[in-house]
């Protein structure tokens, strides 16, 4: 039996873009307008990562903690929105009837999370899930994944991620778990692979449909 990690925003839920634009707005409201492409580059980190490295101490000092207040607050504005990911829950589904473990991973507010857990119907088939609740540091930090797997009870060597950029990579590496990747979080696999994902697919409907060709076979 192996543990697998599913990362949910980006991943399992379509949320990456929604997520860049509420920043955008957050920013540009505190006086700093950024590239959306720019801010792109950095969706997969939490708000304690992101903010510090698209702007400066004296940025971040002044305006830090009212930039992730307003972006919580205008990207619950299109949470609505959000869609699952096609063949979502068929890949849980289809991990569980392989005997596997499944963990849904996600730094989000518990009020997101719960949202996504109803898109998905997941809550009687997944076997846990996080929220920000369970980690100090998000995302490349490897908070996120070591909280995965207390969930589990799962060791790190009996554990897969499934994600969907650089970040979800690093922080299962700094982890000591593997991770497939897919190409719906908007970047490349070249990137994906240079971060260190062993394998990538470009959807979540081919993940499922070649499952048995991977780590969850």
């Amino acid at each position: 039996m192996t543990l697998a990690i599913l990362d949910i925003d980006g991943t399992l839920v379509d949320t990456n873009y929604q997520h860049a634009l509420a920043w955008y707005r957050a920013f540009r409201k505190h006086g700093l307008v950024l590239p959306i492409w720019r801010i792109h580059r950095h969706i997969g980190m939490g708000g304690d990562q992101l903010l510090p490295a698209l702007s400066d101490e004296d940025f971040e000092r002044e305006h830090g903690e009212d930039v992730r207040e307003d972006e919580k607050g205008l990207y619950m504005e299109m949470i609505g929105e959000v869609e699952p990911m096609r063949d979502a829950r068929k890949l849980i589904e289809e991990i569980k009837h392989r005997g596997h473990t499944a963990v849904l991973a996600s730094s989000a507010k518990d009020e997101e999370v719960e949202r996504y857990l109803d898109l998905l119907d997941a809550r009687s088939l997944a076997d846990g899930w996080t929220s920000s609740a369970d980690v100090q540091s998000t995302k490349p930090e490897p908070d996120l994944v070591d909280a995965a797997l207390q969930k589990a009870g799962a060791d790190a060597a009996d554990a897969v991620m499934i994600g969907d950029t650089p970040y979800d990579v690093e922080a299962a590496k700094r982890a000591g778990v593997p991770t497939i990747a897919v190409l719906t979080g908007g970047f490349s696999e070249a990137e994906l692979r240079e971060a260190g994902a062993v394998e990538v697919f470009e959807s979540v409907a081919e993940l499922r449909e070649r499952l048995g060709e991977t780590a969850l076979a």
